[in-house]
């Protein structure tokens, strides 16, 4: 099978990370006997220095006809001005809203060698594997009105969460659908005792919840997901969220499997069924940490891991996206770590050497 990617390494680490990532599905392509028709572009702040936006017309062509796009990070300091009219977020923003990538999955899961790498006791996080379904084209951060402005009495600002009951009921199957191939249990985060539109997303979930009868919906509000997440996580399985309430979680959640670094995503254009192919596209939960850039010490493996989805969900290849996740358990398994979930008497290694630490044990 040819794999047609979009690759947009993007900022800091960026690339390094999408190196590794690619160098892993170069080596499932050889033993699987799949090629990579790889096509690069500019995403973020390198593309604000050399195209004078964080996503050119070009690069959003080529995303388009690719089947998959494969992303590193974007951002950094040197485009961190607050008064600046284009920022490397931007691109992130839209690409999500031009390619219709409405739904973001982040999974949560503990490998049990990385029990004692959080602050958490290790009998709060064992066996902790939940999954984030967001919503990734809507609320706030897309919400119109959203402007600055000065006034006698100093600058104000206005920011709009906005959502539709079409955009519930599709992120909310996208939960559903999910749930029923787990443990049949959905969460469903709102804020529906303060906010007009989670008050909505509550009747929406009830209404979409009447095509599930053979999954568990329960609603919790925002501020008591997060204590849960602290509290008990292993109480949860699938939880569906808006926008910015799944950015916040998702990354408290991160700390429960030991680093971003640790936790991969997929933003996907559609629900998805059994054997079915989804236009999506894959990056570490992580950002572009440029301050790690270059000093080949960044963690590769949620990357990698976006890999493994991207080879599950766009091209329905099952078998080949676990055995990429069976090499990084077994890498784990023979105590080889980046610094960040480094612990004592543990090996440390850089990112070019984790990489091809998953490929040696890709081809056995």
């Amino acid at each position: 099978m040819k794999l047609n990617l979009a690759v947009l390494p993007g900022d800091g680490v960026g690339p390094e990370i999408i190196t590794e990532a690619i160098k892993v599905l170069q080596s499932v392509g050889e033993v699987y006997g799949h090629n990579l028709n790889l096509q690069y572009g500019l995403i973020g702040g390198i593309a604000i220095d050399e195209q004078g936006t964080a996503l050119s017309p070009e690069t959003l062509k080529m995303c388009r006809e690719s089947e998959a796009v494969l992303l590193g990070a974007v951002g950094g300091p040197k485009w961190d001005d607050p008064s600046a009219k284009i920022r490397p977020e931007d691109g992130l923003l839209g690409i999500r809203k031009s390619l219709g990538l409405f739904a973001n999955l982040r999974p949560v899961k503990v490998f049990p060698e990385l029990v004692d790498a959080t602050n958490l006791k290790p009998q709060v996080i064992k066996g902790v594997d939940f999954i984030f379904i967001r919503e990734l084209t809507g609320g706030l951060y897309f919400g119109q009105p959203k402007k600055r402005w000065q006034t006698a009495d100093g600058w104000q600002a206005v920011d709009t969460m906005t959502y539709s009951e079409k955009e519930i009921e599709r992120i909310m199957r996208v939960g559903f659908e999910l749930a029923r191939r787990r443990k049949k249990k959905l969460v469903s985060v709102d804020k529906a005792n303060v906010l007009e539109t989670s008050r909505l997303w509550r009747q929406v979930a009830e209404a979409v919840a009447a095509d599930y009868p053979d999954v568990a919906l329960e609603h919790m509000l925002v501020d008591a997901c997060a204590m849960r997440l602290i509290q008990n996580p292993g109480h949860l399985d699938v939880v569906v969220t808006e926008n910015t309430f799944g950015d916040i979680l998702t990354d408290e959640a991160s700390m429960l499997a030991g680093s971003l670094g640790m936790l991969p995503s997929a933003s996907l254009a559609g629900v998805p069924q059994e054997n079915t192919r989804i236009f999506g596209l894959y990056e570490p939960s992580h950002g572009s940490a440029p301050r790690r850039a270059g000093l080949n010490i960044i963690n590769p493996i949620a990357t990698i891991l976006s890999a493994a989805f991207m080879l599950r969900y766009s091209f329905c290849l099952a078998a080949e996206a676990q055995a990429i996740e069976d090499a990084v358990a077994k890498m784990l398994r023979e105590d080889y770590r980046t610094y960040d979930i480094m612990s004592e008497g543990k090996k440390e290694v850089g990112t070019k050497e984790m990489g091809d630490l998953v490929v040696a044990r890709l081809r056995g």
